[in-house]
């Protein structure tokens, strides 16, 4: 499938491709994904092109649990610089902003980036949807309930597989009316969802794909790895690479992740499998 992305470009998504985490925050779950210095964030980029990476993941307001919300201003002063300058020394590199916020996504695109990535759905700021239209730029949509303050609570539900197909049908229909029709699903490990859940989504990635848009993955390093294993994030590649196996084999085309040479690999390892 082939999405639009920002600035003319076509997203071709018609195999498994890699998404690389680079964060413009200072509490990052996982330290080493966040870049400071001009020096790092090129040859963190640098590392992640010469690894393989399809699509550089820039974000300026950590998700985590309990993290500080920033403000828009702060926000667009974290990611713009940063997009510029990975727009200039690598102007053919797709760059994807992770926000929520329409302001800032929009700054975002102006400064070089192709893809929104909204945790959200369009649900903390619906004016992020005219961004997308307006722009054509690529969008990655979340599946996430409550507000930015309660996101992270688990909501009560009896199945989550159906809760999470009425919810990414509920914005096809909400979506298409913008013109916005190819899109990436974003299931949300980790937001809002049990430990069983988290694994069940999982296990059953192929249900997703009666809704006939590209699934990302995202469960790199997270709590539900590390707490189970009783690890440090900074010891949950393996662990990252086993839900990560699991959910290419069930569907996924995108893998967003802090490791992309693991993941390189493993994509290329696929096809073996099947």
């Amino acid at each position: 499938m082939f999405i639009n992305a920002a600035h003319h470009l076509k997203w071709d998504l018609s195999s498994p491709q890699v998404m690389g985490i680079l964060n413009a925050t200072p509490d990052s779950f996982y330290a080493q994904s966040w870049v400071e210095q001009e020096n790092g964030i090129l040859q963190k980029v640098t590392q992640y092109i010469n690894e393989g990476v399809q699509v550089i993941d820039l974000g300026g307001q950590s998700t985590r649990p309990g993290a500080d919300r920033v403000d828009i201003a702060t926000e667009i002063i974290r990611v713009v610089p940063v997009i510029e300058m990975i727009h200039h020394h690598f102007p053919h590199q797709l760059i994807s902003i992770d926000t929520y916020q329409s302001a800032v996504a929009e700054a975002a695109i102006n400064a070089g980036a192709h893809i929104i990535n909204d945790i959200s759905a369009g649900s903390f700021d619906p004016s992020i949807l005219m961004v997308v239209s307006q722009y054509e730029a690529g969008y990655i949509g979340m599946h996430l309930t409550g507000t930015p303050e309660s996101m992270h609570q688990i909501e009560n539900r009896t199945a989550l597989i159906p809760a999470l197909i009425s919810y990414f049908e509920a914005k096809k229909q909400r979506f298409k009316k913008l013109g916005i029709d190819n899109w990436v699903i974003d299931p949300g490990f980790g937001f809002g969802k049990t430990l069983t859940e988290n694994f069940e989504m999982v296990q059953k990635l192929d249900q997703l794909k009666e809704l006939e848009l590209p699934i990302l993955l995202g469960v790199s390093r997270k709590s539900a790895i590390y707490k189970t294993l009783g690890i440090r994030p900074e010891q949950a590649l393996n662990g990252t690479t086993v839900l990560n196996t699991i959910g290419l084999l069930k569907g996924a085309s995108l893998l967003r992740v802090h490791d992309v040479k693991e993941a390189v690999e493993l994509i290329k390892l696929i096809p073996y499998l099947k």
